[in-house]
């Protein structure tokens, strides 16, 4: 009986390793996370260069109010008139510490300001993106749904002018019809008198007025917060609704036409359903990737709108400082801004991997 057998120096077959999908992940994470250090190293080196070519704060800020000796005498306590190189090293070892200096028209640390106001802001910025979620999403939908008739028409009509619109011009409008004609809604601040006053008998004090009445546990005071932050988050968040409203619509249009799409549309499933059902999700991941951007976006309108609504957050006072010529407090708030930024385009590329894994380096 004869047996075959493979000749021993026959060469083994050997499958190709995969690469890991998740070493992939973790190492766009780490990439993702070292990019967060050169992007704030960048924006406070442009802030301090911009600030100093007008020239030193104190005579920025207090030129018109000292004599000269006067003045020299605080530009060389404050040492404006060393070599501007000089002065950026110190102030790159002062922002590493979190040190970032004194305020020069109230005297105040800029850090105490940052603590003081940025709850404010972060809260205006989450009420906004709140709005812009319920405004835009199902709108988009919507418009994907009814593509290329009247109904579309008047979402892409309504979706151009929400953020075409001047966000203190739709503050402006909104408070006169909400607030002057109709009387329904708060006409400008955070909250009531009363309300601030119930808040600061509760244990929690964060900042965030809706945290600070929940914690009071005074329903009233939650209602009187809300009804503040109504017209503010409106007027903010119908800027990012708009962007928002477009990115759904192109994307669940794009969707509807691809071939899993057009098999379920033979079997008979409704076109309700499909939008539903099937497009829904893949469409909202251009949405998760373009929410950092629209977090800077939110911020730099933050500053309007916190004017026009006298809703006392960083954007208030930075137009404040902007106005006292304060630049100093200006570099400290711009460089708190930054690092939102960026954390915040940080954590949603994450989420955007997380959830498509064709996010990868």
């Amino acid at each position: 009986m004869t047996t075959s057998m493979l000749p021993t120096d026959a060469p083994s077959v050997v499958a190709p390793r995969s690469k890991s999908a998740g070493g992939g992940l973790g190492r766009y994470i780490l990439v993702r996370f070292l990019l967060i250090f050169p992007t704030i190293f960048i924006l406070v080196t442009l802030v301090f260069l911009l600030m100093r070519t007008i020239g030193d704060p104190i005579t920025a800020a207090l030129g018109g109010r000292l004599t000269a000796d006067q003045l020299q005498e605080r530009i060389h306590e404050a040492g404006y008139d060393r070599p501007v190189l000089v002065q950026y090293f110190e102030y790159l070892g002062q922002v590493f510490t979190g040190n970032f200096g004194n305020t020069i028209s109230d005297n105040r640390p800029v850090t105490e300001v940052l603590l003081t106001y940025g709850g404010a802001t972060l809260e205006l910025a989450f009420y906004a993106l709140v709005v812009a979620f319920i405004v835009g999403i199902p709108l988009g939908m919507l418009a994907a749904y009814f593509r290329d008739r009247l109904p579309d028409a008047v979402l892409r009509i309504f979706a151009i002018l929400c953020y075409a619109t001047p966000v203190f011009f739709a503050g402006m409008l909104l408070k006169l019809v909400f607030s002057v004609w109709l009387g329904w809604l708060p006409v400008a601040g955070r909250a009531s008198t009363r309300t601030e006053l119930a808040m600061q008998t509760a244990d929690v004090h964060t900042g965030i007025y809706l945290i600070d009445a929940i914690a009071s546990g005074s329903s009233a005071a939650i209602g009187d917060v809300l009804a503040h932050a109504v017209l503010p988050g409106i007027a903010l968040g119908l800027l990012t609704a708009g962007v928002f409203l477009r990115l759904v619509r192109t994307n669940v249009i794009g969707t509807l036409s691809t071939d899993y799409v057009e098999a379920a549309r033979s079997r008979g499933v409704s076109e309700a359903r499909l939008v539903r059902k099937h497009a829904y999700k893949p469409a909202l991941i251009p949405i998760i990737t373009v929410i950092g951007l629209q977090i800077a976006l939110l911020l730099g309108g933050a500053v309007l709108t916190e004017t026009t609504f006298e809703w006392k957050g960083l954007g208030f006072q930075l137009a404040s400082y902007l106005a006292a010529r304060d630049f100093v407090a200006v570099q400290g708030i711009v460089a708190l801004l930054a690092v939102i930024v960026a954390v915040t385009n940080f954590i949603v590329d994450i989420i955007a991997a997380l959830i498509d894994p064709r996010v990868r380096y």
